[in-house]
């Protein structure tokens, strides 16, 4: 029976009884009144208590003693009281029941108690104080993100909000609670905003999942035994841009005869091998503005790279061009070649001069012949960006008759491997684009080559051999990079088993290749295209008061999109009805949104 004046728990609070019947009347502490059925509450005193108000102050006891008295046994509240209050009273067994609630020392109910041994109170105390400890710096943290100063020890917080920025997870605790949506780009926003990341930290290649670093994968210490074509008496030319780290095709004129070596990868990269497997896997080399992360191990360039010794080993593509510019005579041959670099700059000075004219004729001829077969010709403004210790330089590159010499040079070679491999039968990863007619071929304004780049449908590789439409080619191959592209080295490995008479890999071989390469090269593409938006907008951030000119290269009311040529960058911009295509801009910079990749300008 549960006493009139006794002391009840009603829910988590105490309650005083204040009449008796079918239904109990209570009294609670803010001064409630309530009915309520006897099964509903539990009695911890019988009293009597006049007041609530008696319950406080908690008294002190001996709480640890009566833990150490129990020894791990049990009680009940009466005695519970008595052990560590010294009597049992309203007040005491409230004070009791509040430490059997708090659970460190005591669990149970009124009518039975538990008593914690005294080492696993200690245990305990310590992960509660753990977790106190925990909760008061996760609630300092968000005070301090919120607030938007962050202190050193916030720093394991945010690397939730990271892995979500780089894609490698889908939901940040932190960004819940700060009220941010559960995307990359808002937790971007966010740790820009907490200046926990700055412009310099880009975080696309992590985010589609590029590898950042070069494979630590050995290669076979010799080259194989073989007989090499000497080559060293030709004078062979490797043309690179300025600060060139990879070189690996080299020219050489002999008589009318073009020779392209190649750096020999294939030598060192067998098929199948744990380092072509890791090639295989990357697709193609990484080069971003503030890193390049190569396909092959560092040894590979090391001692493949045309130049980099006195003497390399290549594989050389030996052609002739008839009066009409088609390539014939083909010849390919694993050589040894010595090799002096130079840069375009310097060659585009020494064009009148032997061998640079004759290598700038072919050039010419060869383009023309594309020409004549339908070849598309666009010239957009690119630009060469660097990044130095966060800071990002960006520059136009020069249009240089010695660019087109180099790769008209390399087009020429593609397109004696792809003829050397059908004449044989060997199966081989060959490049195809299909063009759709008609097309505008040779488009001279701004506005006609973005319409027709944005017209041209992707070039493919395939196992079967097919016209190249927008290079106006009716077959070829890229081989002239096995140091940097993956189907360029399997295009070696094809080659030099026909050199050294061992059975090559057949079609569905192939195909699985031009799969598995094409599954991770997009992504390798993209990681440099984002990456180089990124890198543009941090070189806006750093110059905040920039202009310069826009071209309007297509309008769409009430926008247009304007290609930005300094920058290499296009932006949508509203634009004026009288504004036609081709149309010259003066812009300025009026903002941008670095996660989302945008700027915005202005008409100046």
């Amino acid at each position: 029976m549960i006493p009139q004046n006794s002391l009840v728990l009603y829910k988590t609070g105490p309650a005083r009884v204040t009449a008796l019947g079918e239904k109990l009347e209570i009294e609670l502490a803010d001064g409630r009144a309530l009915r309520v059925r006897p099964k509903d509450v539990q009695l911890l005193h019988p009293g009597p208590l006049r007041s609530l108000r008696e319950l406080e102050p908690l008294p002190s006891g001996e709480t640890e003693a009566a833990c150490e008295l129990l020894d791990g046994g049990q009680t009940t509240l009466a005695e519970l009281a008595e052990l560590v209050y010294g009597a049992c009273t309203p007040a005491t067994a409230w004070a009791s029941w509040r430490l059997i609630e708090e659970g460190l020392y005591f669990q149970g109910t009124p009518e039975q108690v538990s008593a914690r041994p005294l080492a696993e109170v200690e245990r305990e105390r310590s992960t509660r104080a753990a977790k106190a400890a925990e909760r008061a710096a996760w609630n300092g943290f968000l005070e301090r993100a919120r607030a938007g100063r962050l202190a050193p020890q916030d720093a394991p917080y945010l690397r939730e909000v990271e892995e979500l920025a780089w894609g490698q997870r889908e939901q940040s605790r932190v960004l819940q609670t700060l009220e941010c949506a559960q995307t990359p780009e808002s937790a971007h926003a966010l740790l820009l905003r907490l200046e926990h990341w700055q412009g310099a930290d880009n975080p696309y290649p992590q985010r589609i999942g590029v590898a950042l670093s070069a494979p630590a994968l050995p290669l076979p210490e010799a080259l194989p035994e073989e007989q090499r074509v000497d080559l060293t008496g030709l004078p062979a030319y490797a043309i690179d841009d300025e600060g060139n780290l990879d070189p690996d095709d080299a020219l050489s004129i002999d008589g009318d005869r073009l020779w392209v070596h190649v750096a020999d990868a294939a030598a060192l990269v067998s098929t199948d091998s744990a380092v072509d497997q890791e090639a295989r896997g990357r697709g193609a080399t990484l080069y971003l503005p503030e890193l390049t992360a190569p396909m092959l191990p560092v040894a590979a360039v090391e001692r493949l790279g045309l130049g980099l010794a006195e003497i390399s080993p290549a594989l050389s593509f030996g052609l002739s061009l008839d009066d009409a510019g088609e390539v014939i005579d083909i010849e390919i041959v694993s050589s040894w070649v010595r090799v002096q670099r130079l840069s375009y700059a310097t060659v585009e000075t020494r064009l009148d001069q032997e061998p640079f004219r004759r290598l700038d004729e072919l050039a010419r001829r060869h383009r023309a012949r594309r020409a004549a077969a339908g070849a598309i010709f666009i010239d957009l403004p690119e630009v060469k960006m660097q990044v130095v210790e966060g800071r990002v330089s960006i520059a136009p590159l020069p249009r240089l008759r010695s660019r087109t010499l180099v790769s008209e040079a390399m087009l020429m070679a593609g397109v004696a491997a792809a003829r050397f491999a059908l004449a044989r039968g060997l199966p081989f990863p060959f490049t195809t684009q299909a063009v759709a007619d008609p097309v505008e071929r040779a488009p001279t304004s701004l506005a006609a080559m973005h319409a027709l780049r944005r017209s041209l449908r992707p070039r493919q590789y395939s196992s079967q051999p097919g016209p190249h439409g927008g290079l106006g080619l009716e077959v070829y191959a890229q081989v002239t990079s096995p140091l940097r592209r993956y189907l360029d080295l399997v295009a070696h490995q094809q080659l030099r088993a026909v050199l050294r008479g061992v059975e090559p890999l057949d079609e569905q071989a192939i195909i699985a290749r031009v799969g598995a390469a094409e599954a991770v090269s997009g992504g390798v593409r993209r990681a440099e295209r984002l990456s180089r938006e990124h890198w543009t907008l941090v070189y806006l951030q750093q110059h905040p008061g920039w202009q310069g000119e826009g071209v309007l290269v297509e309008k769409r009311a009430p926008r247009g999109t304007v290609l930005v040529p300094a920058l290499a960058l296009e932006t949508r911009l509203k634009i004026a009805d009288s504004i036609v295509p081709d149309s010259v801009l003066p812009l300025r910079l009026a903002g941008l949104d670095l996660p989302a990749r945008e700027a915005y300008f202005k008409l100046a």
